[in-house]
């Protein structure tokens, strides 16, 4: 992969310094290449181990799989993407069917792209609405072969995966949002996945969207057992309510999604201090506000508004936008949410 291309969000959580910033630091940095050496080597390990053929194959797959679709997506860096989940099962003639239809239509005008898991049902009506020169797929390999939707069948944005756990990193790796429609239990094991690794702060944060049918209530009772299950009992804390929103508009979904990026573009973390890209700057007026109002995520400090910082060096087309600094305490990624929410609202 060229390593000029910027880094998703995601990578810019999971990797957030780049190579020059520990040189300056004096901490040895392994490149790329080292990084293909200890895979080289771990597999080797294997080997020497004596792992089960299964298990060495496992390993192989995932990483094949894996360098495959870092090889698609690579080319399509700069373009927001749409994730969106939702029942197979789901025929065509279904109001929510329609409305992912729409929803894939609706957000390719804004812009973006739209991913889905390729197959029939709410996947496929995802890709009719984005069209398939703006739509991706991963497929998964079923026992009963599921096949991917004539949408996106024989694109090369199609990619066919084994495992549903490189399948689900590879959804999170490329979302900017994630749109869910009624669904079973893989529409729930994506939810939850995708909640999960926004609260804890493995991900990047992004907008978590359940969309109803129009006058449905499919996602309203979902979120009445969070609330009255999950919260009342402590399971949550109030703050993570803010991490996803329901409705059963399209139009307020797509909103919801581009909304979220209306000031607040992207983050980082360097030396310890969140950094949160920003399309504007923050008058004195909001600065003072996000002082007052949310002091209790920080670990120490102050918010500050900065310019980009040297260690940011590998992202050039990000060097113009404002940020704002802090040393955030990493618990309160609700109450990230609600930050960002002011600072769209208010900038």
């Amino acid at each position: 992969m060229d390593s000029s291309l910027p880094p998703t969000p995601f990578d810019a959580v999971v990797d957030p310094e780049p190579a020059e910033a520990a040189v300056r630091s004096g901490r040895p940095t392994a490149r790329a290449d080292e990084f293909a050496t200890q895979i080289k080597e771990t597999a080797d390990k294997l080997l020497r181990d004596g792992a089960a053929r299964g298990d060495v194959k496992l390993v192989a797959t995932a990483v094949r799989e894996l360098r495959y679709c870092f090889k698609v997506f690579a080319a399509y860096r700069g373009t927001r993407k749409a994730v969106v989940f939702g029942s197979a099962r789901t025929k065509p003639d279904h109001p929510a069917y329609a409305a992912a239809e729409v929803f894939g239509r609706r957000i390719v005008e804004e812009g973006w792209m739209a991913i889905t898991g390729a197959g029939s049902g709410i996947m496929e009506a995802g890709h009719k609405g984005a069209g398939r020169d703006r739509s991706f797929g991963l497929n998964i390999l079923l026992p009963f072969e599921q096949s991917a939707n004539p949408v996106v069948h024989g694109d090369p944005k199609l990619v066919t995966l084994r495992y549903f756990f490189t399948r689900k990193l590879m959804f999170i790796k490329e979302a900017d949002a994630v749109v869910l429609f009624p669904g079973g239990f893989g529409t729930h094991d994506e939810a939850y996945e995708a909640l999960t690794l926004v609260q804890t702060g493995k991900s990047h944060i992004f907008p978590i969207v359940m969309v109803d049918e129009p006058g449905g209530c499919y996602w309203k009772l979902w979120q009445r057992f969070v609330e009255d299950a999950l919260l009342t009992r402590g399971y949550i804390s109030p703050h993570d309510l803010s991490l996803f929103r329901v409705t059963d508009s399209v139009e307020d979904a797509v909103k919801e999604v581009t909304n979220f990026y209306r000031v607040y573009h992207s983050m980082r973390y360097v030396r310890g201090n969140l950094l949160l890209r920003l399309r504007t700057g923050l008058t004195d007026r909001t600065l003072e506000r996000v002082q007052w109002g949310f002091g209790d995520i920080l670990a120490g400090g102050k918010f500050e508004q900065v310019a980009a910082l040297p260690e940011e060096a590998n992202e050039p087309d990000l060097a113009k936008l404002p940020r704002l600094k802090f040393r955030f305490d990493r618990h309160g990624i609700g109450r990230l949410r609600q930050l960002i929410d002011t600072i769209n609202a208010e900038a």
